[in-house]
Parts: structure tokens; C-alpha cells; sequence
């Protein structure tokens, strides 16, 4: 890296002056060591965090109204339309596990970034189109009992031609931002954890603009006018995102499918199962860590022990190299064991996606069928009351970056205030409080003479403890996901962070065909054709009861969790014979 440096700087530089430069393996846009002071950090993010508030907004005004868009004017019913909402935001949170592996694995986060966009660009006008070409609207005039074909098929297109560019945009966007700060410099390593506040912060005004000025747009201007205004906004944004190519630190170019390491160290480790672990850790097989080095040494770590057998090196092959399908380094073995170990924190983030769904989904039907005057001249579109939860978190997020965080660093003596899983069990905690308080609340209004009589106001509790649990597990769980992954991974982190919220939409729609199917054979489910003949105060008892059983099952995980650790320099033996297994980032 000296030698990067000297010919940056064009002479001989001084230790001191190391500081100057970035030392994660970042390059500038010319292919350079970054200076710290040109690059990187907020200068560059704001630049991450428009196009991201562009592409929250545009999201977050096609989905938080889809369902009514599904009944009103593709007069589907309640069920169909639930499934149809949850299936399409599924895929635009299962699909990022695609691009974040393409992204980490060949084009790199910034490309597969710009090529996204530009797909999800192409699908707002496609939705555009559909509601301004003759040929291609719902219908032909004021009354419409049924759609037209030609315009379901452009529709649900252009639905899944916005979901295939999320699929790149959000992994490869998040971690693209992240990757503006040096994780091996303590004051960028603070302003990192931050950036995931002012993240969550940013699509919460998207979310809040969203659910009012676009939802209000579509029910009482036009869908039309309302997809014209996010197209050209996103348009707007790409354009900024590439105005800002010579702030941002770049990963240099993936040369490797990211997942062969994982599977080399399985194969050697259970190639040498045979073997017995040195109790000395520095018996183990790693590289030093080099000027020239990409990445970072991994600390060595107790579990999972039986992967360590893949960095033993062997008697016969001391004297000549052994390759990566039967020798590992401590690095590649705890970056292995960074993917085994995140797999139950996933498995247990699953129920927060459930309880999400239900806010865009059921929330909104329940507010539909209520009373939504405020006043004699003012109605509340249904979809409106999700700017609630956005509006709780715009407040929480500041209070929590800025008051409460910098107050628990003093007591606790560390940097982080709240471990990111305890982070996450406080999130979680709100989820059953949220669904109890939505049972209550539901069936107060079954209780009622004449349903639509009760006001949609006593919704707001319930929208609010979603937006404050958003502002604990939604930031922790982009955190968690971006830091305990493999660095050549990070992608495909933001991605398992994403797949957590699209498996719970997939799981919240399996969960209502189950229970239709279990209540519904005397014609009484809890799931009916509409709200008023439902019972979904009991399906949120049900969620209630889940949610507080896979909490007990998460914090028994998160008090055995091991967080991972690297160094600059590796303590390990050098072992030459590990070429072609070094770490890369």
C-alpha cells in the first residue's frame, strides 16, 4: 500500500501521513488509494441517500396503496388481493438475494447499482403507460366493473419490472453506502452506525411522503398523475447518483464467486475430519496480512471447532503447497463460520417481515372500514394512516443516534451504546406489544354496533409502536447483516436483510391460506371476504403468541452469539504453503 501511496503522491511519504489515506482496500474512481479527506463518508452518502429516498418513495406509493389499487379498480377480492400484494412485495425482497450475489460476485456493488436503476426506471414508466395510453387503460371510461386484459398484463409487468430492479439496487445500494466508510478508522467507524440510522431515517420520509402526498395523489387526483411524478423523480436521482462518481470509495472488482471459499473450507474440513484441533490456535494456518493485501485477518474463534480442521497443515504437505480444496486460513474458516452462525438470527428475524406485512396489508382493509372522516370536509385515505409509523420513526431515530446512543457510550464504556442483537430483542419486543394491541383494537370495532362507526383514530397506537420497533430492528438487522457477513459478502448481507422482510410477506400469506383453510369450513373464517366478516382480531392473537415465542427462541441465540473481530496483522504462523487461499474483499 506504501508503494500505492508513493506513486499517488508522486515521492517518498512520511508514517504520519498514513492517516491521509484509506486503508480498506477501496480505490477511488481512478482506480486510486482514496484520500480520506476527498472521499468517502457523508460527502458521498448523501449522494447514496438520495437515490435511495427516490427509490423509497416510489416503492413505498405503489405499495403501501397496491391493495386498494387490487380491490378498487382490479375488483379483486380480499383474499386474492392480500396474496397478490404479498407476493409482489415478497419479490422485491427475495430478488436482492440474487443481485447482492451477482453484485459482490462480478459486476461490483456500483454497476449493479447503476444497471438496477435503470430497470426499475424503465418499469415506473411501463406502469405510467398504463394508466395514460388509450389502449392500455383499465378502461374505456368512468365505469368499470372489470379491467381489461391488455392492462392486467402491462400491469402486473411493470410490478415485476420495478421488483427485478430492487432485486440489484437495494443490497448492492446499502452496502455500496456503507462501503463510504473506513471500518478500521474509529470516527468513521462511528459515522458508519450512524448511516444506517440516517438510512432507516431517509425511507421513513419516504414512507411519510409516500402514504400522504402520493397516496393522496392516487385517490384523488389520479394513479396516473401520481406514477408520472415518481417516474420522473427517479429519473432525477440517477442523474444525481452519477454526479457524485468521483466522492465515492469503490471495492475493487470481485474476481471470485464469493461462496466457493465457504464451500472449500466444508470440503477440507471434511476431508481432515480425522484430525484432532491444536489447542493453540497459532498453529493454524494463516497469510500475513501484507501491504498489498486485500481485506482483512478474522480473529480466531472457539465455535464451530470442527471447521477449524480445514487450516491444520498437515505433515505431507509441509514441504509443498497444498490448495485451497484441502488447506484454509483462520480467515477463510471464521468467515465460513460468519455464514453458519447468521443463519438462526435469520431464521428468528423471519416473524419481524410477518408482522410487517401486516401493516400494508390488513391495517389498511381494517382503516378502510372504519370511520375516516376528521372533519366534515377531510377524509383519510386508508393507506394514509402508514405515514403514522413513518412519522414515529423520523422521531425516534434522531432521538436514539443522537441522545440516547451517546449517552449509553458514557455509561457503558464502549462505542456502540447497544449491542446490534440487543437491539434487535428490544425491536422484537415491540412486535408483540404491536400485535396484542391490534387484536384489541380490532376487536373493539367487531364489538361495536354498526362497525364503520368507530373512529379509524384509535388506529394510531398500533401504527406508531410498529414505526418505533422499525427504528430499533430494522436498523440493527442492516447493521447486523452488513457486519457479520464475510467483507466479500456484504451484498448478499444487505440481501439476507432484505429476504428477511420478503419471506415474512411469503410466510404471511402461507399463514392466511392456512388459516382459511383450518377456519373457514363452516363459512366463519378469520380470513373472509371482507373485513366486517372476518375475525382478525384472532389471527392477530395468533401472531402475538408467535412473535412472543420467537422471542424467548431469539434472545437464547443472541446471549451465545460470538460478533466477529479483525486485525490489521495477523498473529497466526505464516504458512507459506497457503497460496491461492488468500482473503479477499
Amino acid at each position: 500500500m506504501k508503494q500505492e501511496m508513493e506513486k499517488r503522491k508522486g515521492g517518498r511519504i512520511e508514517e504520519s501521513d498514513e492517516e491521509k489515506w484509506v486503508h480498506d482496500a477501496s480505490v477511488d474512481y481512478k482506480g486510486r488509494i482514496p484520500l480520506r479527506a476527498s472521499t468517502g463518508v457523508w460527502k458521498a452518502s448523501l449522494f447514496v441517500l438520495a437515490i435511495e429516498f427516490s427509490e423509497r418513495i416510489a416503492h413505498f406509493g405503489i405499495s403501501s396503496n397496491l391493495i386498494m389499487y387490487l380491490t378498487e379498480v382490479m375488483h379483486e377480492d380480499l383474499k386474492t388481493a392480500t396474496n397478490n400484494a404479498n407476493l409482489w412485495k415478497g419479490a422485491t425482497t427475495l430478488l436482492p438475494m440474487i443481485g447482492g450475489f451477482l453484485g459482490d460476485a462480478y459486476t461490483g456493488r456500483f454497476r449493479m447499482v447503476v444497471f438496477s436503476s435503470l430497470v426499475y426506471f424503465k418499469g415506473l414508466s411501463l406502469l405510467t403507460m398504463s394508466q395514460f395510453i388509450p389502449n392500455l387503460k383499465p378502461c374505456n371510461n368512468d365505469i368499470c366493473h372489470q379491467p381489461r386484459k391488455v392492462h392486467e398484463v402491462v400491469f402486473f409487468l411493470a410490478l415485476y419490472c420495478i421488483a427485478l430492479g430492487t432485486g440489484g439496487f437495494k443490497p448492492c445500494l446499502e452496502s455500496f453506502g456503507g462501503d463510504q466508510f473506513d471500518g478500521d478508522n474509529l470516527e468513521e467507524r462511528k459515522k458508519k452506525m450512524s448511516f444506517f440510522n440516517w438510512w432507516t431515517f431517509t425511507f421513513s420520509i419516504a414512507l411519510l411522503l409516500a402514504t400522504t402526498v402520493v397516496v393522496y395523489v392516487q385517490d384523488f387526483v389520479s394513479w396516473g398523475v401520481a406514477y408520472l411524478i415518481l417516474a420522473m423523480f427517479m429519473a432525477l436521482t440517477i442523474i444525481a447518483f452519477y454526479v457524485g462518481i468521483p466522492f465515492y470509495r469503490y471495492r475493487m472488482r470481485p474476481n471470485a464467486n464469493p461462496f466457493i471459499p465457504i464451500l472449500q473450507v466444508l470440503i477440507a474440513s471434511i476431508r481432515k475430519r480425522n484430525l484432532s484441533c491444536p489447542s493453540n490456535p497459532a498453529l493454524l494456518c494463516e497469510v500475513p496480512m501484507s501491504e498489498n493485501s486485500q481485506g482483512r485477518l478474522l480473529n480466531h474463534t472457539s465455535r464451530l471447532r470442527f471447521l477449524d480442521k480445514a487450516a491444520i497443515v498437515e505433515e505431507k504437505y509441509i514441504e509443498k503447497k497444498a490448495g485451497p480444496w484441502r488447506l484454509a486460513t483462520v480467515t477463510r474458516v471464521e468467515e465460513t463460520k460468519l455464514i453458519l452462525n447468521v443463519v438462526p438470527i435469520w431464521l428468528t428475524s423471519l416473524m419481524i417481515g410477518v408482522c410487517i406485512a401486516q401493516g400494508s396489508t390488513l391495517f389498511v382493509k381494517q382503516a378502510a372500514a372504519m370511520n375516516l372522516k376528521i372533519s366534515d370536509n377531510f377524509k383519510i385515505p386508508p393507506a394514509s394512516m402508514a405515514s403514522l409509523s413513518a412519522f414515529s420513526t423520523i422521531i425516534s431515530v434522531p432521538i436514539y443516534d443522537r441522545i440516547i446512543v451517546p449517552i449509553l457510550r458514557k455509561v457503558r464504556g464502549n462505542e456502540r451504546g447497544i449491542s446490534i442483537l440487543g437491539r434487535i430483542g428490544i425491536g422484537l419486543i415491540f412486535l408483540v406489544i404491536l400485535m396484542v394491541v391490534a387484536a384489541l383494537v380490532e376487536n373493539m370495532r367487531l364489538r361495536m354496533p354498526g362497525h364503520e362507526t368507530m373512529s379509524v383514530m384509535w388506529l394510531i397506537p398500533q401504527y406508531l409502536i410498529l414505526g418505533i420497533g422499525n427504528s430499533f430492528y430494522l436498523i440493527a438487522l442492516q447493521e447486523y447483516f452488513y457486519d457479520e457477513v464475510p467483507d466479500s459478502m456484504r451484498s448478499v448481507g444487505m440481501a439476507l436483510y432484505l429476504s428477511v422482510i420478503g419471506i415474512g410477506f411469503f410466510l404471511s400469506s402461507f399463514l392466511i391460506i392456512i388459516v382459511d383453510h383450518v377456519t373457514g369450513k363452516n363459512g366463519k373464517g378469520w380470513i373472509a371476504k371482507d373485513v366486517n366478516s372476518s375475525r382478525l382480531d384472532k389471527f392477530y392473537w395468533m401472531l402475538a403468541v408467535i412473535s412472543a415465542l420467537n422471542l424467548c427462541l431469539f434472545l437464547f441465540l443472541a446471549k451465545r452469539f460470538t460478533y466477529k473481530t479483525a486485525r490489521r496483522k495477523a498473529t497466526e504462523i505464516d504458512c507459506s504453503n497457503c497460496d491461492g487461499v488468500d482473503t479477499v474483499a
